[in-house]
């Protein structure tokens, strides 16, 4: 599947990672499922990680259903997570692949010397691994009804 990604939802994530480098920042994305996911926008979450979170996110249960009950309040979908890899390759670790859930796409997004340099889509496969997810920037004609940021 292919992901769509408004320009303003794409920069929003980045100025979030560059805000919490030098540690991980997490939220979540949302907007149309069909035959190609549009991204319309962010919610984003403080990294609940307990201790270092310089190489780990974790997001609070109370975050995520607040997310559900923004989708659903706004007809949007809940379509999947993004968090920051400070200094490291937009790649998913063991870790991120452990706490993935199948249906999500997963945005990760590398920083450089604090600056988002690359920033990619991941989905899981039956077998549970990553596989990349093709991912554009587009602009859309126009938001979704009731969108209250």
């Amino acid at each position: 599947m292919k992901l769509e990604v408004s320009s303003e939802a794409l920069q929003n994530m980045h100025r979030h990672a560059e805000a919490d480098y030098p540690n991980e920042c997490c939220g979540f994305f949302l907007g149309l499922e069909g035959d190609v996911r549009q991204v319309r926008v962010i919610r984003e979450v403080e990294n609940a990680k307990e201790g270092d979170q310089r190489r780990r996110f974790q997001i609070d249960p109370k975050d995520y259903q607040q997310a559900e009950k923004y989708a659903i309040e706004h007809d949007l979908d809940l379509l999947g997570v993004y968090h920051s890899h400070p200094d490291h390759p937009a790649e998913p670790s063991e870790h991120d692949r452990s706490v993935a859930m199948p249906w999500f796409s997963y945005i990760i997004i590398s920083l450089q010397d604090g600056k988002a340099s690359n920033t990619r889509s991941w989905r899981l496969n039956d077998e549970r691994q990553f596989e990349e997810e093709p991912f554009e920037t587009k602009e859309f004609s126009s938001q979704p009804k009731n969108l209250d940021i």
